[in-house]
């Protein structure tokens, strides 16, 4: 049986890349298709066996909670109604696993969020889910994460390979292959430039971490923009015990970028039954509108 309880998922930032749509509401809230992004995260970790959630959230992020919460108006309206799919998909959420929440004071980093989580994860391994990256994958990433964590008990890095041109917008890593899929990690680098990174294998949003990460995130110096970056902290990290990465099976959308949200949510929509003719009908006449104008 895996070691790993509880998952961390920081949600304290504020989407600034999507304004004016997120004056008001977190960008975790955003939907894809009927679903808000912080959801499929959620569910990720659930499937993967994860019984608690650490939310690490910030000024304005009152709409996670009242998400995940119950809402007696709500479900007695759709009661009355004789809505029960729908009360049965609503009462779902709200028991989809422990879920607490830790306030990080000033948006100092992904690193400091991490640290902030400390009390509530305690001195136990624990995983990791950045809110950006959604994975679609058979058996779940963190999953994927999880089943190597047992293997070495050591931290584990979920990572792809990305085109070269990208790997400047990634922490990259670099090693030997232990197994198929399994790296041991000798060299990580922060963004790095295409001439200095050391491979293509990008850290993508998902992470197992031994509680020995909090001790160097105390210790880990603030970098760009005065923040603590744990990419920082896992070098340290690698100094004291062994990290390895996964290359993690599965589709993955940057739900952080408007064009990954925009082809996260098509994509979405293909995958539903009750939606897939309907946007392929719609898609195929824009074409050909489009090539009856541009002709």
């Amino acid at each position: 049986m895996t070691a790993i309880r509880k998952a961390v998922i920081p949600v304290a930032g504020l989407g600034t890349r999507f304004l004016p749509a997120t004056k008001a509401q977190p960008k975790e809230m955003l939907p894809l298709v009927d679903k808000p992004v912080i959801q499929y995260i959620v569910e990720e970790a659930v499937r993967a066996g994860i019984n608690q959630i650490v939310f690490v959230t910030g000024k304005h992020k009152r709409a996670i909670e009242d998400h995940f919460d119950s809402n007696f108006e709500l479900e007695t309206a759709l009661e009355k109604k004789g809505k029960i799919e729908l009360l049965k998909m609503v009462r779902e959420i709200t028991n989809l696993a422990e879920i607490i929440y830790v306030r990080q004071k000033e948006p100092l980093g992904l690193g400091h969020a991490i640290l902030t989580a400390e009390p509530a994860v305690g001195n136990e391994p624990f995983a990791v889910l950045l809110g950006d990256d959604i994975m679609v994958s058979e058996t779940p990433a963190i999953k994927q994460l999880m089943e190597t964590y047992d293997r070495y008990r050591c931290s584990v890095l979920g990572v792809q390979h990305v085109p070269e041109e990208e790997v400047s917008n990634y922490g990259i890593v670099s090693g030997h292959e232990v197994e198929e899929n399994v790296i041991k990690v000798d060299k990580l680098v922060e963004k790095p430039s295409v001439s200095e990174a050391p491979s293509n294998l990008a850290i993508t949003g998902r992470y197992i971490l031994t509680s020995t990460i909090f001790d160097m995130l105390r210790h880990t110096p603030p970098g760009k923009g005065n923040e603590i970056q744990l990419t920082d902290a896992i070098v340290r990290l690698s100094m004291r015990e062994a990290v390895y990465a996964r290359v993690m099976k599965g589709n993955r959308y940057d739900t952080g970028s408007k064009l990954g949200f925009l082809k996260a949510t098509i994509d979405f929509a293909l995958m539903r039954d009750d939606l897939r003719d309907s946007i392929i009908n719609y898609m195929e006449e824009k074409l050909k509108a489009r090539g009856e104008k541009n002709g």
